[in-house]
């Protein structure tokens, strides 16, 4: 991971606490009832979320209180347009960009000597079975301060209404009163403290809880597509919910999402672009044997990738360049058969996110490609960070910065 560090594509772009910061978070952190860590110095992201303390405590989603119930940390106004590493859901970092839209200039003042811990509620206290997901349709963004500090708001502003009362301002103990809250807490009267709650409309959207599963709503029918096997197999055996079920693997799954306009098919036009020489060159990866070039030259190379692409065996050639023979091989014989030429799983591959879906739908689309073959570094980096982390982790170190060079040419294409 040295290297996605080195890149700025893993941990980059985080807000470092220490001191009274991470006291705070500290302090954070025994509110959601979770194990204060004995880390001097870590980093966040947009959430609130710490990989070091992640690995210290050996969970991944340390700040949630079990799958139904998000929760975030805001200590700093830093944290405004960071990433979110390690989303529970697909809206995740949606969410926390409206927050800092609404309350910009709140999260400025509260966070100058107190925090915020933010509940994703969306009014169920926990999932039972995966049709609960169904049920979330509207989450609502709930905001606790560090400290009670809006109630101490509260408190002192009685202070100084009891102190102007009659002959008060004489009371040596409504004095005390008031100099020991501006002692404490300073001076809270003008300061915008108060956060209303924030609700927002769920639509399709993907979540971690039951080992993974998409929900897409606003279609024909609701569906449901697991990422594992076990939940499925039980989900099924339901039958009082109108809910079509997938599991990511099924074959019928590509026609489903086809026939509800959520998957397109154009292969055609996939040949002519970046992506599809992206996962051609990874797939020749996964079976290229000992190479005498470095890999970013082969890959990089029309010449060179030709070359050894060649040197594979007949079988793994058809396999890389499958649907190429296929077009090529149609224009003579009109009654050919794209399985006789194109593996399952590089057949998966090529499908797109349909012309008429939202950009937050088209995003979600992606990230189910990815998950079912995930074969293009770059949308899995994109996509499924978690997933391409892993993989990452096993790739030949040559083969890793290509990837991290692709990843930084494409980011920066995006941003312009």
């Amino acid at each position: 991971m040295k290297k996605l560090r080195a890149a700025g594509l893993f941990g980059g772009s985080m807000v470092v606490l220490s001191g009274s910061l991470a006291k705070r978070y500290n302090d954070c952190l025994a509110m959601l009832g979770v194990i204060p860590t004995k880390l001097k110095t870590f980093s966040i992201d947009g959430m609130g979320w710490s990989p070091e303390i992640a690995v210290e405590k050996k969970d991944n989603f340390y700040l949630n209180t079990g799958a139904a119930n998000v929760n975030a940390i805001v200590i700093s106004p830093e944290q405004q347009n960071k990433p979110v590493y390690m989303p529970s859901h697909s809206f995740d970092r949606n969410v926390m960009t409206t927050v800092f839209a609404a309350y910009s200039r709140e999260i400025r003042d509260i966070t100058k000597d107190s925090a915020l811990v933010l509940n994703l509620d969306q009014k169920i206290d926990a999932f039972f079975e995966p049709f609960d997901l169904l049920r979330y349709d509207d989450i609502e963004v709930n905001f606790t301060l560090l400290n009670n500090l809006d109630k101490k708001q509260m408190e002192q502003q009685a202070f100084i209404n009891l102190f102007k009362r009659k002959n008060n301002f004489i009371d040596r103990e409504v004095h005390r009163q008031i100099l020991n809250s501006a002692k404490k807490y300073g001076d809270l009267r003008e300061r915008k403290l108060k956060l209303e709650p924030i609700k927002l409309k769920v639509d399709s959207f993907y979540t971690r809880a039951f080992g993974g599963v998409f929900v897409f709503k606003n279609f024909d029918r609701k569906i449901l597509i697991f990422e594992d096997e076990t939940f499925f197999k039980t989900a099924i055996n339901d039958t009082a919910h109108k809910v079509l079920l997938f599991h990511k693997d099924h074959d019928e799954l590509i026609d489903a999402l086809i026939n509800n306009l959520i998957l397109k098919k154009d292969f055609k036009a996939v040949l002519r672009t970046p992506r599809y020489d992206r996962i051609k060159r990874h797939v020749f990866i996964e079976h290229a044997p000992q190479l005498n070039h470095p890999i970013n030259e082969i890959l990089d190379s029309h010449f060179l990738f030709k070359k050894y692409l060649n040197m594979l065996p007949i079988a793994v050639q058809k396999k890389i360049s499958g649907l190429e023979l296929y077009y090529q091989r149609l224009i003579v014989d009109k009654d050919l058969k794209i399985d006789e030429y194109v593996d399952k799983a590089f057949y998966k591959i090529l499908f797109q996110p349909h012309n008429s879906l939202r950009k937050e739908d088209e995003e979600l689309v992606w990230k189910l490609i990815s998950k079912m073959v995930p074969k293009d570094p770059l949308h899995l980096y994109w996509y499924d960070k978690e997933q391409f982390y892993n993989f990452f982790l096993n790739w030949k170190p040559d083969y890793q910065d290509w990837v991290i060079a692709e990843i930084l040419k494409n980011n920066k294409k995006n941003s312009k």
